[in-house]
């Protein structure tokens, strides 16, 4: 569960969201370390903003500051419960300056069950961002190859809402944001939907209208088609799988994936009640959450 965390002062988050993220340079860094690594957990269990490592970090540093990191994480974020994909959105890739999809760890501590009230302050830049979620059945949806193959080797499908914290001051490059394991630091999850290995389960997932709502203020926040990630969240899901393989990573029985923000994630703020709903599978489910 969300601790309340120290007072911070207030920070810029519109640098996030309005695309003003530093382009990834060509200079040439380091991986940090862990020196630098230890540096950045003590920010991330204080929620101080962190200066990260540096702006002009390559993508490969940047996961290697992100392995480093999934080394030492369960000790503030509990036990691996599974991976995230980060920018599986093609806006979402363009905001960042990202060249396609990447990949982080996630942990159990602060994953709350469908109803959830949290402080607004819950991390140093924090967002709330639309999500979904998948549980694995079988290691073999690393080796799918389809869709319709892959829903085999899943369990279920979960309604998500991830909270991520983007924890960096000032202005950052997307490579920096990847060296912080993409900013997770908890969410919130829905009832679970058994999986059909069906084309219309399939079909649903893609034609599904995903909308998110302030409902302290009856404003609808966004609303897209469920093709959005990769033009169905089972792509998402095989092309993590297949990612995390690659990295030597086999997936287990109860891993849970996300599959990547479907809405520009925003901040919270007291008295929000953000509700994420999923038109067009069984039971239009929906998952919330409200902020103090």
């Amino acid at each position: 569960m969300f601790k309340v965390p120290v007072s911070v002062p207030s920070l810029a988050l519109i640098l996030a969201l309005s695309g003003a993220m530093l382009p990834v340079t060509s200079a040439r860094a380091a991986c940090p370390d862990d020196a630098a690594i230890d540096a950045y957990l003590s920010d991330f269990a204080e929620r101080k903003p962190s200066k990260g490592f540096g702006n002009d970090i390559t993508l490969a540093d940047a996961e290697c500051a992100k392995r480093k990191l999934g080394q030492k994480l369960p000790k503030f974020l509990g036990t691996p419960i599974g991976y995230k994909a980060a920018f599986a959105n093609t806006v979402l890739q363009k905001r960042f300056g990202v060249d396609g999809p990447k990949w982080g760890y996630m942990y159990d501590r602060n994953f709350v069950d469908i109803i959830a009230v949290l402080p607004s302050d819950f991390g140093v830049r924090p967002l709330v961002e639309a999500d979904f979620l998948v549980e694995v059945k079988d290691p073999r949806l690393a080796d799918a190859k389809t869709p319709l193959e892959a829903l085999g080797y899943l369990e279920s499908v979960i309604p998500f809402i991830e909270l991520p914290d983007l924890m960096l001051e000032g202005q950052f490059s997307g490579n920096a944001m990847i060296a912080t394991n993409v900013a997770f630091r908890g969410g919130v999850t829905g009832m679970e939907i058994p999986v059909q290995k069906t084309q219309a389960f399939l079909d649903a997932l893609a034609n599904m209208t995903v909308v998110m709502t302030d409902d302290a203020d009856n404003k609808e926040i966004g609303r897209v088609k469920g093709s959005v990630l990769m033009d169905n969240p089972i792509n998402a899901a095989m092309w993590l799988a297949k990612e995390l393989k690659k990295d030597g990573i086999r997936l287990k029985k109860g891993d849970l994936l996300s599959l990547g923000g479907f809405i520009n994630p925003v901040p919270p703020k007291p008295g929000m009640k953000a509700r994420v709903q999923y038109i067009g599978l069984p039971g239009d489910p929906q998952v919330t959450v409200e902020f103090n």
